[in-house]
């Protein structure tokens, strides 16, 4: 194929990526034993989009290949890591955080940016990162779920348990 037509193909194909990505955010709305076997199709799917045929592309047109994208790391603190004020408990913040938290998914980058919000409302000084850290360590304890490494909050979701 000529380049025009891998590149008008490549187009297509990444529109096919996002709607799987957009059909994997709408599943967490269905029955789990549904979505873990409707997954498992989807997941077939991506594989051939992503990993057969735009490497196809890409072989035959290396200049179509995007360049490597750095994931935007927002933080590495660990819970362990993170003092509270001394006016605010665990319990206090898992509260609030559980208030926020839906049964849909949700981008981390959003979650804690609401989160901030709502501490600013109560005058508690939490940072975005020990929010971050939180979440990483209820989704560790399995009070919520996660999906992504939640270091990388534009690339990880959480919700609660369903």
């Amino acid at each position: 194929m000529d380049r025009e037509q891998a590149a008008e193909l490549k187009r297509r194909l990444l529109n096919v990526g996002r709607a799987l990505d957009r059909t994997v955010m709408a599943m967490g709305q269905i029955d789990e034993a549904e979505r873990d076997a409707l997954w498992e199709h989807l997941k077939e799917l991506y594989e051939i989009v992503h990993r057969k045929l735009l490497v196809g592309i890409y072989a035959q047109h290396p200049d179509l290949k995007p360049p490597p994208r750095p994931p935007h790391l927002f933080s590495e603190l660990t819970w362990s890591e993170v003092l509270l004020p001394p006016s605010v408990t665990e319990d206090q913040l898992d509260e609030v955080i559980f208030s926020l938290l839906k049964s849909r998914w949700r981008k981390v980058v959003a979650f804690v940016t609401d989160a901030e919000k709502r501490f600013k409302e109560l005058g508690w000084a939490i940072t975005y990162e020990a929010t971050a850290a939180r979440l990483q360590a209820l989704s560790d304890l399995d009070r919520i779920e996660s999906a992504g490494d939640l270091r990388y909050w534009g690339n990880s979701e959480v919700r609660l348990k369903g």
